[in-house]
């Protein structure tokens, strides 16, 4: 019997993220996002479901209960389900950096209960049977660098009543490990501040394989890489060495992961200071072996599944819209969707 978890999702926000109104690159429709993702068939299979930005154009942080079940008619009508979504807790977005002032933080956090008002919804409403809300720390490493101590303190803090938010709501926290967020820039601040919020009830850690890839390089924590500057990508068994030892240290607060590729430079524009420039799936300059080192995530130092996340989801943000627009686009994704499960997947 062919594997039937974990659950692939396609991630909805590539349509907005990096994209701009009245530009040659406007936002793409969350209905076109959800017949991209639909029509995409590989050998029969095709995605299970969609992972969300609750932020305009797609799902507004503020919808009403009315209209957030047609989205979830939407979906159903689609044969897709929802899974992790992220709240938009950035200042652009209407959030506030979580080692700001007491007033950013409440921001912070507003947006936080009003992301896992949507997502317990979601749950109700019967279209969303798994999956966490995501956050980061909405600080740039150099507000950080200022005195790194305090801030960690002050981001801890925060996560922390963002953790009773969320439980309150039934919900959990994934905070994304992305090299452009203070506090989580590195793979050992990312853990420390993971250890200093003591919450891993409700509160884990989503592992991207593009930023992931990023920490090891020490891109904005140069004392934290554990490859050189000058890395030869040749050498496959000191890359595997180098990504194994990140993996091992954030797996065990790992409770949502995206599968994706990255060509092991960095990219940034607005709030997103240097971070891992995402790659389609058949890159030739990808520098991951896509279905191998998503296993240093999905199975334990021993080699067993963890089977810590009932569903992975494609993370690609940055593409021209016509590359989006064609169906190979989405069949390629999903074929390297499908070879992660088939290599490190279980049946139910």
């Amino acid at each position: 019997m062919a594997n039937n978890f974990p659950k692939l999702h396609n991630a909805a926000w590539p349509g907005v993220v990096g994209k701009e109104p009245n530009s040659e690159q406007p936002p793409i429709p969350l209905d076109t996002m959800l017949d991209l993702t639909a029509s995409a068939s590989v050998n029969g299979v095709k995605f299970d479901g969609v992972d969300l930005f609750l932020f305009d154009p797609h799902i507004n942080i503020d919808i009403s209960s009315d209209d957030l079940k047609l989205w979830a008619d939407k979906f159903s009508s689609r044969d897709l389900v929802v899974g992790s979504v992220v709240a938009p807790i950035w200042p652009p977005t209407g959030g506030g950096a979580a080692m700001g002032d007491g007033q950013s933080r409440e921001q912070f956090l507003t947006q936080v209960r009003k992301g896992c008002r949507i997502a317990k919804e979601l749950r109700e409403m019967g279209v969303r049977p798994h999956g966490a809300v995501r956050i980061d720390s909405a600080s740039s490493p150099a507000e950080w660098a200022a005195d790194p101590e305090a801030s960690q303190d002050a981001i801890a803090e925060t996560f922390r009543q963002a953790c009773d938010i969320a439980a309150d709501h039934g919900e959990r926290l994934a905070a994304e490990g992305e090299i452009c967020w203070g506090g989580m820039h590195s793979w050992k601040k990312m853990v420390d501040l993971l250890e200093r919020v003591d919450r891993k009830d409700v509160l884990g850690f989503q592992a991207d394989m593009a930023h992931t890839l990023l920490y090891t390089l020490g891109y904005n924590a140069p004392e934290d890489g554990v490859l050189p500057e000058d890395f030869d990508w040749t050498d496959s068994a000191a890359l595997d060495n180098a990504y194994r030892q990140v993996a091992d240290a954030l797996r065990p607060w790992t409770i949502d992961f995206h599968v994706a590729q990255n060509d092991g430079t960095v990219h940034g524009s607005g709030s997103h200071d240097k971070t891992g420039r995402h790659c389609l799936a058949d890159d030739p300059n990808g520098r991951l072996d896509i279905p191998k080192h998503a296993g240093y995530w999905l199975r334990d130092g021993d080699g067993q599944l963890t089977k810590a996340t009932k569903h992975i989801c494609w993370d690609g943000c940055m593409f021209p819209n016509e590359i989006m627009h064609l169906d190979k686009t989405w069949e390629n994704i999903l074929s390297a969707m499908i070879d992660v499960r088939e290599q490190h997947g279980w049946s139910e």
